[in-house]
């Protein structure tokens, strides 16, 4: 049997925490609790063990190794006492997926309304992967995306069928 177009792997040991709070007035608090700068509307900061996404006007995402969470929590909580902020752990509130390998992007572009050819290095879009909703990022040799967790087993599925082999997309 031939090899799968792409390689799906879930993703475990994260940690997430939403931040919630107007960015432009605590966008520097914000960068240096989270050690990342703010990323632009539609972007994504890394620095190789941390990300920080651009989730909407007024929140980010940051993603980061699990023992981490906590630190990171209090150093957000402390950097934004006075502002009008919320800052939640959705670490068990999501599941996450690496999608990689040459045709990782057909994979994406099978199931979701968007470019994944177009996404620039640092875009991340929020979109659905089917009925799900989902947002995805550039990481090394293809695609991170994440989505619900009471979603997973269906988003990991959808995946993995997606990447069933001799499937990849004919080229334009």
């Amino acid at each position: 049997m031939a090899d799968a177009i792409a390689t799906v792997t879930p993703v475990e040991g994260l940690g997430m925490v939403m931040i919630r709070a107007d960015l432009t007035r605590a966008g520097n608090a914000i960068a240096e609790a989270a050690g990342l700068a703010v990323p632009e509307m539609t972007r994504i900061t890394t620095d190789g063990s941390r990300s920080l996404g651009w989730m909407s006007p007024d929140e980010l995402l940051l993603v980061l190794p699990g023992p981490e969470i906590s630190e990171a929590i209090s150093a957000l909580e402390q950097a934004l006492t006075g502002e009008h902020a919320l800052i939640a752990d959705v670490s068990d509130a999501r599941a996450v997926f690496d999608i990689t390998g040459p045709h990782a992007g057909d994979v994406i572009a099978k199931l979701c309304p968007a470019d994944a050819a177009a996404l620039p290095p640092d875009g991340l879009r929020r979109t659905r992967a089917a009925q799900t909703a989902a947002a995805f990022w550039r990481i090394e040799n293809g695609f991170r995306m994440i989505g619900f967790r009471s979603t997973a087993d269906y988003l990991g599925l959808i995946l993995r069928n997606a990447a069933i082999p001799g499937s990849q997309l004919a080229p334009n």
